[in-house]
């Protein structure tokens, strides 16, 4: 079952799929990060777990990522992006970088690539890179 819109206006649809607490910090930790197992999102955060499902749901029906089985234990799922979610990697790089400027978050190595006007573009570049070469 697909999420209704609440109007045509690109920013609004985005925000109907994008546009809750946890799903960019998902995402970020899919696509930054390269959890892609139900237990290895939102660790920090704390996530409840009915929430994640729901989420990760909902990613999945939005058609941006994808669930499987795991080659290496066939009982658990693995979640992978897909072409909509790599294409959001410029959108988070984005925010970590305002995030960095200006909010009182600490110095993150991980961010530091992301949250540097002079790296910025190149991380970017390499993580879509890496990303599109796992979609099929």
């Amino acid at each position: 079952m697909k999420r209704e819109l609440r109007s045509g206006c690109p920013i609004a649809a985005s925000l109907d799929l994008l546009g809750d607490r946890w799903t960019l910090v998902i995402l970020r930790d899919m696509l930054i990060g390269g959890s892609s197992r139900f237990s290895d999102f939102a660790v920090d955060e704390s996530i409840a777990t009915n929430i994640l499902a729901d989420r990760l749901h909902w990613l999945v029906e939005g058609g941006l990522i994808e669930k499987s089985s795991d080659p290496e234990d066939g009982r658990r799922v693995i979640y992978r992006p897909l072409a909509p979610a790599i294409a959001l990697v410029p959108v988070l790089a984005e925010l970590i970088a305002w995030g960095s400027r200006f909010t009182p978050v600490p110095a993150n190595p991980a961010f530091e690539p992301f949250a540097n006007d002079a790296t910025r573009a190149a991380a970017v570049a390499d993580t879509m890179t890496a990303l599109s070469r796992s979609v099929a």
